[in-house]
């Protein structure tokens, strides 16, 4: 399983906007071949923070994801209301353990 948790901070002006756009990636990544989870969390403390939880398969399945249509689209248009740089940390998942 590899596993990337996106780090995000969001300008307060374009919040609602930026969450609008994540569901709409969120919708279609969940509908992925290769896709075990695709979470999106807002800090509590600090609503324009925000750490995506993306899990696939495996590494092909991971890379497919930055080639389709829902996420390009996702990351140009939330590129400016962006108010640091986006950061991915990646993980190799070691549980839960693969059922297959």
């Amino acid at each position: 399983m590899i596993v990337t948790i996106v780090h995000v901070k969001v300008k307060q002006e374009h919040l609602h906007e930026f969450i609008r756009a994540t569901v709409i990636n969120h919708e279609y990544s969940v509908k992925e071949p290769g896709n075990l989870r695709f979470d999106v969390l807002q800090n509590e403390g600090d609503p324009t923070r925000f750490a995506l939880y993306e899990a696939y398969e495996n590494e092909a399945a991971s890379a497919a994801h930055k080639n389709t249509p829902h996420y390009l689209t996702w990351k140009e248009m939330v590129a400016p209301w962006m108010a640091e740089p986006r950061e991915g940390v990646r993980y190799q998942g070691l549980m839960p353990l693969s059922r297959a």
